[in-house]
């Protein structure tokens, strides 16, 4: 039974690891270096947003996926923990 529980936590562990690097690769790769001529067109804090993707917000994105993978991880070792 523990194996179980085992392999649902690390398949639930790795869920949560392909969504949110995947969130974080399509911020940084797909908005700050193949979207960024589209991106240009359009102004945030008086720069352009495809620079600004590449510059920072792929970097604000990464900390606040950290937040969220803490806030995922505390909640799935809650559940995991009050399951025994």
């Amino acid at each position: 039974m523990k194996s179980i529980k085992s392999k649902d936590y690390w398949r639930n562990n790795l869920k949560y690891l392909i969504i949110l690097l995947s969130i974080w690769f399509t911020v940084s790769f797909g908005f700050g270096v193949i979207l960024v001529d589209q991106l240009n067109t359009i102004q945030f804090f008086g720069f352009k947003l495809g620079f600004w993707f590449a510059q920072q917000g792929s970097i604000y994105v990464f900390v606040i996926l950290i937040f969220v993978y803490i806030y995922l991880m505390n909640r799935l070792d809650k559940n995991f923990r009050s399951s025994k």
